[in-house]
């Protein structure tokens, strides 16, 4: 039975892609902050499908946390799924300097970290993914939060591109607007945002495990949000700047 570890899994696209894994016979390692959510989340998971799922509560952004967690990938799995993050109310120079660091940390050092952990065990038996969620804000100048999902997207096609012949695969997922969780805890106005540009959960992960299955190195659902990262690369900075600020106030 092959595994997965998933971070962040308690929620959002974390727990869409527990269920889905789940559903294709995975055993499961999940990883959350919230010791209590994971182990409900745990229960529920072995009794829809009856499959084996571990927790390691484990807050990324802390050095003692993130090694425990890199010592059991170490150990092997079939699939790593780095999807913990978070964002911040306000504009980057209204945010205290200790939180933007702790993004980055779980974000990008995070990130870093465990996909380097998981890599030499995947190597060793020519087969295995790494599917290190990003976002299409990573493809707009806006602040800290866009600036780490730009470096999970560079990292993870460079990282990809790297392993390809190894029979490894790396791929970062980066979707837009999902109904999660997400947008409430940080205080985000969310009803200027237009119905079409929701994406649901469990599309999203159904979406990157077709995407990682085809070697792609950078997945993003739906047409509408290629479009939309398309049109990012080729406006002016300070234009594609101008225009995520309007799209999130």
């Amino acid at each position: 039975m092959p595994t997965a570890l998933i971070t962040g899994a308690t929620a959002g696209i974390g727990a869409a892609f527990a269920r889905r894994l789940a559903a294709d016979g995975f055993s499961l390692v999940l990883v959350s902050r919230d010791a209590a959510r994971l182990e409900e989340t745990a229960a529920a998971l072995t009794l829809r499908y009856g499959v084996p799922v571990g927790v390691l509560p484990a807050d990324l952004a802390r050095e003692q946390d993130l090694a425990r967690v890199a010592d059991r990938l170490r150990e092997g799995v079939d699939l790593l799924v780095n999807n913990a993050g978070f964002a911040l109310p306000g504009a980057f120079t209204e945010v205290s300097a200790d939180e933007e660091a702790r993004m980055l940390r779980v974000h990008c050092e995070a990130v870093l970290r465990l996909t380097l952990a998981a890599v030499p065990w995947m190597r060793s038996r020519g087969r295995g993914g790494v599917i290190n969620v990003g976002s299409v804000a990573g493809f707009f100048p806006n602040g800290t939060y866009s600036a780490t999902k730009a470096w999970v997207a560079t990292f993870s096609a460079s990282a990809g591109a790297e392993l390809a012949a190894s029979g490894v695969r790396v791929m970062a997922l980066c979707p837009g607007f999902v109904r999660t969780e997400f947008h409430q805890r940080v205080g985000m106005d969310t009803s200027g945002i237009p119905d079409h540009l929701w994406l649901d959960a469990d599309r999203v992960a159904r979406t990157a495990m077709r995407d990682l299955a085809l070697g792609k190195l950078i997945s993003i659902p739906t047409l509408r949000y290629k479009a939309i990262a398309a049109c990012a690369r080729l406006v002016p900075p300070a234009l594609a700047a101008r225009l995520a600020a309007r799209v999130e106030h």
